[in-house]
């Protein structure tokens, strides 16, 4: 992945050296996101994913000084700016192309062992996450420096670019008002019709990651390789393989992300495409 050729973006937040140890109402603990992201790394790296979570896991007690140093410059911010840029591009062109409308990029926040949000507080075990309140993605490096010292070469970069992309298309369903749509819709629904809701959302962040694979393939910043790694892995990250691997039987009114073959389909759907229009997860009756 010559992620080393793409514009790096100017809306990250590096905080990872101003940070506190997070309130008790902390976002969340390990979620199937980043259980997702850590199977996903598993199968890449050929490591036991549950050496990423144990490290996730483990550094969510530790105190966390307060301090306030100056941005670091390193690789993972120059990746992370890089891999935002190049969405920030991409995104645009396909709005103005597609839906004649201007592109709002998100911010970028990079954090280590603690965050604060809008939508509350955020420890190591929160994953990657985008809050609709403040229009950020939270990524929390610790986990991504994890990833690359696993990895062979650079064979990380894709999965953490891939992150970022899926995060990024959350940010896309807030500025077209997907999101406040469904959350209203939630508010009034039964708890299986609001994790259904939960899916198609899913879906459709996944399918927005493949359209934007598409543009950067095109322009051979992501090769074959890249791609058919993320085609062959997407089918051990869907709930159903998740649930099974965690505790032997699958609860499909649970499902909150969708079935390996669903998230399949979907990323397929944009990568191949291209298209945004494509990936209206909302409209069909079977995903």
């Amino acid at each position: 992945m010559k992620w080393d050729e793409m514009r790096q973006s100017d809306n990250v937040e590096d905080e990872r050296g101003s940070s506190g140890q997070a309130p008790r109402q902390a976002i969340g603990k390990v979620g199937l996101g980043t259980i997702a992201i850590a199977v996903l790394a598993g199968l890449i790296f050929r490591v036991n994913p549950l050496e990423i979570l144990g490290l996730v896991s483990g550094n969510s007690t530790a105190p966390v000084q307060q301090t306030q140093t100056k941005p670091i410059n390193d690789r993972d911010s120059a990746f992370v700016r890089s891999i935002l840029g190049d969405t920030e591009d991409t995104w645009n062109r396909i709005f103005q192309q597609q839906l004649k409308a201007r592109y709002q990029p998100p911010k970028l926040v990079l954090f280590r062992n603690a965050v604060n949000s809008a939508c509350g507080s955020a420890q190591t075990e929160s994953g990657p996450f985008y809050c609709p309140a403040d229009q950020k993605v939270y990524l929390d490096m610790a986990f991504f420096e994890h990833l690359q010292a696993t990895a062979t070469g650079n064979d990380a970069d894709f999965a953490k670019a891939y992150a970022i992309a899926h995060e990024v298309g959350h940010h896309i369903q807030t500025i077209l008002g997907t999101s406040g749509q469904v959350r209203q819709l939630q508010s009034t629904s039964s708890k299986a019709k609001a994790n259904e809701l939960s899916v198609r959302v899913e879906l459709q962040a996944d399918c927005y990651a493949g359209v934007w694979g598409h543009f950067t393939a095109q322009r051979g910043l992501i090769g074959d390789r890249d791609i058919a790694k993320a085609l062959d892995t997407a089918t051990q990250i869907g709930d159903d393989y998740l649930q099974k691997q965690a505790q032997g039987h699958v609860v499909p009114e649970s499902f909150t992300h969708g079935t390996s073959q669903q998230r399949v389909t979907w990323f397929r759907r944009g990568l191949e495409s291209g298209d945004i229009k494509q990936c209206d997860t909302f409209s069909v009756n079977r995903l």
